[in-house]
């Protein structure tokens, strides 16, 4: 859209040819000129304006502005122009800095820029409607403008280019700015005030010195949650899942959360216990928690805190998914049921770039929660950097423009803007299915943490910070000049009070928790229990029947008759289906769907994500099909059975960390749901590293956060270089440890087939890690026997089946390996007719089932033992094997130390791949 905002009366051409394009089509201009135009008799004697350019004497009928209605129109004009410009820059100059001068950010709103002077300001004008005022003086227009846009709250709309939605917030913003609050609300407001201000005071009075990333400074942060359930108890929410870092999270659990101050006190004095919501091995300020509120209007509403390491921004993909399961697994993909609410830090929001990641998300069909609130805590410094180091843009929130989402830049310091904020910003969020920003400009009072000294960089902004009344004193300051004379009273006795109940519950007086109301889900995960290692020496049962086989191969490799898909896929599926008719084999991609649809028809639901996986990354999958000529989609898993459940595939938007991030919660929420993620290659999963350590790793042993998610990293050296050969397969081990996950490189069909649904039918929940090698997807080797899916479960450990009818004692190599590799040693083996090696695959590597390992060892006594892998030295299994197999001696064969992962080139790649199986046999 252009924006024609310099033009001023002075340049009457331009508004009599902007006129004469909306006679010709009023829909070929801008919303806001076609409304000015279509609001004002121009000619009351002439035909009325037209709609289409099909009329030529309408043509012949249009008048001339700057002629006729000389320069009184231009002026309308401007003034509508002036209006316009303050709905959309007003913001630039709004009061929102509770601290100091706001930065000029050249709003340019004086009357010159509009044609206009001070002599205008007693002339009335018509443009008065648009601001609701009617025919007024352009001086009463202003202050109008002024009260809405320019004070305590910044509109910043800019990026919509949605007409029904900016003319949604101008009109309803107008209205809440000029509404005034009863005491009840006020005394509501006061009361969360009290409770934030007071709770802080009193921890930093009685606990000096420790870090608990106070909310001083912020405050107004606990009357906007508070708004925030009870206006989305209003527009039908029923269940609130926020995420946030750690600065305010104990006032939030505290006085939002209704968690008992006991607790908090416990976690202070260090005596806390394990509980059945949370676990405590991660410091207090970073434990999430669970309750049930009642809002104003009586309704009920679950809230769930989660909980969340040090790197801000992470938790909030995790929180989308977490709300995104809920919404498909309780309320059938009602999505305005479960609201996801984001709390932000200034530097961290503009800083970390998965904030941009999930707006990117926001709106896609695989991962949208219909928008999500973004309240952001603006210190106005991140650490000790000042905001102007910290981004390059005008404001933190600037990235909300990437998915046009409309920002309140509110003063933190005024709680009655902050809380009509959130009444607006929920309203529209339901209205129009958007997130929204609610950026709360407020400070830090204390340096990053209390023991922090923060004038050592920031003296002159801590000096004013020193000198500054907190949020409540504003608030009551506010309330007695604005008639409420009673009200020092009240907010003392309300201090009181909360003080007074403060120590009693330090003194050990006994606060009732609030009540929770357990979803299905968390009822689902009551059933299950937590593992032991004794659980990972022998899988369970995984086997399906015959006829049940047939069935689901059968209605896997069939489509409607109407249905016509591309020749090559349909190609594929004859050729599969004759390998199973005439050999009764089934390969990898047909064993991984029927895993899937095995679980389908028990009811469970299966979701998988990444950024090929309908095809699959090397088009080997074929999961969603398309038509030919009309690329319809015809999903091969969804028409199995009548009640089965469902399953949902998204190709993914090119990012790692956040579609990782947002798998994790939607696992987490739900315990009968495989939920898979799988990377274009197994490399690019370390973009997301931090979802992987924080959650994936540690989730378990820091908050009890069970969790039964899929990750298929493509894994394996095959001549493509650095970048697409390893998954580094060496970092997992490395933080593997209290069977916290399993970490598998299967090479069978049929093994495959059992690791995913064993994901489902253990009695308990682990992050699967599977490194697949590409190079398995159509080799034939890697091929199943239908009886292996029909009488099996999961091996952990393969024995050789070369050497499996020769006498164990005339075995005098061992080769053990995991992976690729191992098929370049058996054609070698093959080739050589080695019946004196045997070659073991580690399918599982971690939890490492010793007992097989130790009865193989016994098995082949007189073999000289060796490792084989493709890593080099210092990558693969080879330090977590020396840590963790230590009861027999073996040798290491490998490629030799590298600092990067693989060669790039081809033929180097292969001599290095030739030597390390020549010596395997040889040495």
């Amino acid at each position: 859209m252009k924006d024609f905002s310099y033009i001023t009366n002075s340049h009457p051409t331009f508004i009599e040819n902007l006129y004469q394009q909306f006679l010709l089509n009023p829909d070929s201009i801008d919303a806001d000129y076609k409304s000015f135009f279509a609001g004002f008799d121009f000619a009351q004697t002439q035909q009325p304006l037209a709609s289409s350019a099909s009329s030529q004497s309408t043509q012949a009928k249009t008048i001339s502005i700057s002629g006729e209605f000389g320069g009184d129109i231009g002026k309308e004009f401007s003034v509508f122009q002036l209006i316009r410009s303050y709905r959309k820059k007003g913001h630039l100059l709004s009061t929102t800095n509770p601290i100091r001068p706001r930065k000029d950010r050249q709003a340019s709103l004086d009357l010159v820029n509009f044609g206009l002077s001070e002599n205008d300001l007693n002339t009335d004008f018509e443009a008065g409607k648009f601001v609701g005022l009617g025919k007024a003086k352009l001086a009463d227009i202003i202050a109008f403008l002024k009260k809405a846009y320019c004070g305590s709250i910044g509109l910043d709309i800019t990026a919509i280019n949605y007409y029904e939605q900016t003319s949604w917030l101008q009109k309803n913003f107008e209205k809440k700015a000029s509404e005034v609050f009863g005491y009840e609300k006020k005394k509501r407001i006061l009361e969360k005030l009290n409770q934030a201000v007071l709770f802080e005071k009193f921890l930093h009075t009685k606990y000096v010195g420790q870090k608990r990333f106070s909310l001083e400074g912020g405050e107004s942060t606990i009357p906007a949650l508070d708004s925030v359930i009870n206006v989305a108890a209003e527009i039908g929410v029923e269940q609130i899942v926020i995420g946030m870092a750690h600065r305010g999270r104990l006032n939030i659990l505290a006085n939002t959360m209704g968690k008992t101050y006991e607790q908090i006190f416990s976690e202070f004095e260090g005596k806390s216990v394990p509980d059945s919501t949370m676990g405590s091995g991660d410091v207090k300020y970073h434990l999430g928690f669970r309750s049930t509120l009642t809002a104003e209007n009586g309704k009920k509403i679950n809230v769930h805190l989660a909980s969340n390491p040090s790197h801000l921004e992470a938790v909030a993909p995790v929180i989308s998914g977490y709300s995104r399961c809920y919404a498909d697994v309780l309320y059938q993909e009602q999505y305005e049921k479960v609201l996801p609410v984001i709390i932000h830090g200034d530097a961290s929001v503009a800083g970390q770039g998965i904030v941009y990641e999930l707006l990117q998300m926001s709106k896609l069909k695989g991962y949208t929660n219909h928008g999500s609130i973004h309240l952001v805590i603006n210190n106005q410094i991140g650490f000790t950097t000042d905001f102007e180091d910290a981004r390059s843009s005008d404001y933190c929130t600037s990235v909300a423009s990437t998915v046009q989402a409309p920002v309140f830049h509110v003063n933190g310091d005024d709680i009655e803007a902050v809380v009509k904020c959130v009444e607006i910003a929920l309203k529209y969020k339901h209205e129009f299915h958007s997130d929204v920003f609610i950026d709360i400009v407020c400070y830090r009072k204390h340096g990053h943490n209390e023991g922090d000294d923060p004038k050592f960089t920031q003296p002159y902004l801590y000096n004013l910070i020193e000198k500054h009344p907190n949020p409540r004193e504003i608030y009551i300051q506010y309330l007695q000049t604005h008639g409420d004379t009673n009200i020092r009273e009240l907010a003392d006795s309300m201090e009181k009070k909360f003080w007074d109940d403060l120590q009693e519950r330090l003194d050990g007086v006994k606060q009732h928790p609030l009540p929770y109301l357990k979803q299905s889900p968390e009822e689902w995960w009551k059933t299950l229990r937590k593992a032991n290692s004794e659980d990972f020496q022998q899988s369970p049962p995984t086997n399906i029947s015959e006829e049940q086989l047939d069935f689901l191969f059968d209605k896997i490799m069939s489509y409607p008759a109407d249905f016509k898909p591309l020749k090559k896929v349909q190609k594929l599926l004859q050729d599969k289906i004759q390998a199973f008719k005439d050999e009764q084999k089934i390969d990898w991609a047909s064993a991984e769907l029927l895993a899937y649809g095995s679980l389908l028809v028990e009811g469970k639901d299966v979701r998988m994500s990444g950024e090929d996986v309908k095809r699959g990354t090397f088009s080997h999958r074929h999961l969603c099909i398309f038509e030919e000529d009309t690329n319809r989609e015809y999903n091969r898993l969804n028409q199995l059975a009548p009640h089965q459940g469902k399953m949902r595939i998204f190709n993914s938007l090119l990012s790692e960390y956040a579609v990782l991030g947002f798998e994790y919660g939607y696992a987490v929420a739900n315990p009968n749901n495989l939920t898979i993620w799988e990377a274009q290659f197994g490399d690019f999963v370390n973009g997301a590293q931090i979802i992987i350590d924080q959650f994936i790793a540690g989730g378990e042993e820091k908050w009890q956060q069970y969790n039964g998610i899929v990750m298929l990293l493509p894994h394996g050296y095959e001549g493509q270089g650095p970048e697409h050969s390893s998954a580094r397969l060496e970092r997992f081990l490395q933080m593997c440890a209290e069977e916290n996950m399993v970490i598998t490189n299967i090479t069978t069909a049929a093994n495959l087939f059992h690791a995913i649904r064993r994901q489902l039918h253990w009695e308990f929940r682990k992050p699967l890690i599977n490194f697949s090698p590409k190079a398995n997807l159509r080799l034939p080797l890697a091929h199943s026997h239908k009886t292996e899916f029909t009488q099996n479960q999961f091996q952990e450990i393969i024995d050789c089946p070369f050497s499996v009818s020769t006498d164990p004692a005339t075995i005098t190599k061992v080769l053990f390996c995991t992976g690729k590799i191992y098929y370049d040693l058996f054609q070698y083996q093959t080739k050589e007719n080695r019946a004196d090696v045997a070659v073991i695959r580690l399918e599982q590597i971690y939890p490492l089932a010793t007992n097989q390992l130790d009865a193989l060892v016994q098995k082949y006594h007189n073999a000289t033992w060796y490792w084989v892998q493709e890593e080099p030295l210092n990558m693969g299994c080879v330090a977590f094997l020396q840590l963790h197999c230590k009861s027999f001696n073996y040798g290491i064969i490998s490629r030799s130390a590298s600092a990067s992962t693989a060669t790039g080139f081809a033929k180097v790649h292969a001599k290095e791949q030739e030597d390390i199986v020549y010596t395997a046999f040889t040495v």
